[in-house]
């Protein structure tokens, strides 16, 4: 009975603890209100993009003649295109089409990334200067224009801009978790499992990347942003994902022709890009460090 009770009041102490934490955390968070609109919205298109599919009222390339170049109305919360069709539900749609090419493509780069990044900055000699300079080359050209170069060689498609994205983050992850384990690695809590005999991959993955983690947290969620933008701008130029996906550039630059027409066809996805890339950004950054600052 004695341990049943021990065991409760611990229970009600580690929820009592956690609950104060998290109270800790909303209030710094709210401290910073453009921080907290980041979050906020954030959760908002994460949403969009899990039940757009239930909410949207038309399809994503659904037409009606008839409504064609129609304003804003309850019909048409966001008006409709030239060719009929719902901006509201293509925003909406395009929102779970967008996330999940960035978040795919993000996640793929902050895995490798990481794992060169740890590998290089842990061995160094050789493999670390060939690896980095191979990354500066890569660096040295701007993500644009660097994404430009490989659609011409891959073809513009979905599976391509992906591919883009995973190459082009890569060398920004794998260096910034190289620097973050060249300050670690001489540590004595290192040096201790060495002279323990743990091996290279225990003490890189065990020892070293938790150390890595608060950095690269903060960083994959910068990447995650610039994703967006960069499959919005590939979108945009008409080499990235074709029609008729409701990709969020793909819609600005099909509704650019008719903007004295159905200007609401060009500034609703505008606007999603920019407070997904601007705000979300600051958001995800801020919330992080607030968080990393928590007892």
């Amino acid at each position: 009975m004695a341990t049943t009770a021990q065991t409760s009041n611990g229970s009600a102490a580690t929820a009592s603890e956690a609950k104060q934490r998290f109270f800790a955390f909303l209030g710094r968070l709210m401290q910073r209100p453009a921080h907290a609109a980041g979050i906020i919205i954030f959760l908002t298109f994460l949403l969009m993009a899990i039940f757009g599919p239930v909410i949207a009222p038309y399809g994503f390339n659904e037409q009606i003649v008839e409504h064609a170049r129609q304003g804003l109305s309850a019909r048409h919360w966001f008006g409709a295109d030239t060719l009929g069709r719902d901006v509201f539900s293509r925003v909406l749609l395009g929102a779970r089409d967008i996330f999940s090419l960035a978040g795919t493509g993000t996640l793929i780069a902050v895995v490798i990334g990481t794992s060169l990044g740890l590998i290089s900055g842990y061995r160094g000699g050789w493999f670390d200067e060939i690896l980095m300079r191979f990354f500066d080359s890569l660096l040295a050209l701007p993500a644009l224009l660097l994404a430009l170069l490989l659609l011409g060689t891959l073809g513009p498609s979905r599976q391509s801009v992906l591919l883009v994205i995973v190459i082009v983050y890569i060398p920004i992850v794998a260096r910034v978790v190289r620097s973050v384990v060249l300050s670690v690695k001489t540590r004595t809590y290192i040096e201790a499992a060495r002279v323990q005999g743990e091996s290279s991959a225990r003490i890189l993955f065990r020892e070293i990347l938790p150390s890595v983690i608060p950095a690269l947290a903060v960083e994959a969620a910068l990447r995650f942003s610039y994703a967006i933008f960069l499959a919005s701008s590939l979108g945009f130029l008409g080499v990235g994902v074709q029609p008729p996906s409701p990709d969020w550039g793909l819609m600005v630059n099909e509704a650019r022709d008719t903007l004295s027409q159905t200007p609401w066809a060009l500034y609703f996805p505008a606007a999603a890009i920019s407070l997904v890339v601007n705000l979300m950004a600051d958001g995800l950054k801020s919330a992080l460090q607030v968080k990393g600052d928590l007892p």
